[in-house]
């Protein structure tokens, strides 16, 4: 989230997430999506990819941010009921931008996208996990969200490993027949779900209980982070160790519940938040101790207007569409087989049209940011 002054942002954190966006971009334009070079690619089930990293990664940042933003108004109570309010109102925007980057993209009569809309995604996991990890931070003590983290993950582990699926399943980790799936068809109903699957989503409701696990682990890492009485080269060392943990911890947990971003297992929450852990404390030690900030802002542009460049991100190709090009073809088909495919391997054609989508989001980032401008939401 971007709820920070400058002045008061942690530069390895907006490096970092920085990072997280412009990889995001870079996997989700691809030029021809049966050409993807296989780390640019998610896994098809189980396991974990360079990919796969992404939104873990953007949720764990969302929780070390929190604190970063909050810790100062939450010292008095006064501020709570506000501070709460403010996080509902930052969820429910989150959500309404996802829906309308949806009915951008539709091309029928807005009734009908309507009753298609995909009512989970990504926005909305982060927006929930932004609201529910905020008031756990602000009312809660670190003991208290450490047993909630424990909680969620034990508990999404017994619920999809042992208790039977209403429709007549056994407990079973499969993409249309486990007790999340179940879930999202009862609640949002297959017209509201991934447009991929029908009877599955990759962002389900269940998932938001490991998914808030993430998160958890981050406002842990902020908290460690924002620690005063602890020397830096104390707090690196430790977070080290924390992320090592959590991995081997994961690989342990991977041997009877897998590793796996749809399913956002327990385990993934461990591996992928001891990755982040490692990664932060990594980039903590570079640039905000040793500083070694020459060309940081070159991903800081990105990372200061995370949302803003999310957004951008998500409609650049529709916006490109626009344009007519006197054809049946759409005008980023027609850039990309026109002005990239000819010149590359089809490999390397389709990752370089995804480097000049990464640039195209990059390029109004860099303007905000000499502007000085900081979208919040």
């Amino acid at each position: 989230m971007d709820q920070l002054a400058p002045k008061q942002r942690l530069l390895s954190l907006d490096v970092m997430r920085g990072a997280t966006v412009a990889a995001m971009t870079l996997v989700n334009n691809p030029g021809d999506w049966g050409h993807i070079y296989a780390p640019l690619e998610h896994s098809e089930w189980n396991g974990c990819t360079p990919t796969d990293l992404i939104f873990p990664f953007f949720v764990f940042m969302v929780g070390v941010s929190t604190v970063f933003a909050m810790e100062t108004k939450k010292a008095d109570p006064a501020n709570h009921g506000k501070m709460i309010l403010g996080a509902l109102r930052r969820m429910a925007t989150l959500i309404l931008i996802s829906w309308a980057i949806q009915l951008f993209y539709h091309h029928t009569p807005f009734v009908h996208s309507l009753t298609h809309l995909r009512f989970p995604g990504v926005l909305q996991r982060i927006a929930l996990v932004f609201f529910i990890g905020s008031v756990l931070y602000i009312k809660c003590t670190q003991r208290t969200r450490d047993w909630v983290m424990a909680g969620a993950l034990i508990g999404y582990y017994i619920i999809m490993c042992f208790i039977p699926v209403p429709d007549g399943n056994p407990a079973n980790l499969n993409p249309e027949t486990n007790m999340g799936a179940w879930l999202d068809r009862l609640i949002f109903t297959t017209d509201h779900l991934w447009k991929s699957s029908k009877t599955w989503d990759p962002e389900g409701l269940l998932g938001t209980l490991p998914a808030l696990g993430t998160g958890l682990f981050g406002i842990r890492v902020g908290s460690w982070l924002k620690r005063p009485d602890r020397e830096n080269s104390v707090k690196v060392t430790w977070l080290f160790v924390y992320g090592v943990a959590a991995v081997v911890i994961s690989l342990i947990w991977d041997l009877f519940f897998p590793i796996n971003k749809a399913l956002w297992t327990s385990s993934f929450v461990l591996y992928c938040g001891g990755l982040a852990t490692i990664a932060l404390a990594f980039t903590y030690w570079l640039i905000d101790v040793q500083g070694h900030q020459k060309y940081a802002w070159i991903l800081v542009v990105f990372g200061m207007n995370a949302i803003a460049a999310f957004v951008w991100g998500d409609i650049l190709q529709g916006v490109v569409d626009f344009i007519p090009t006197g054809t049946d073809m759409k005008m980023s088909t027609w850039l990309y087989q026109h002005g990239v495919a000819p010149f590359f391997t089809p490999y390397n054609a389709s990752l370089v049209r995804a480097i000049i989508y990464v640039f195209l989001t990059w390029l109004p980032m860099v303007w905000l940011y000499k502007k000085k401008i900081y979208i919040k939401v």
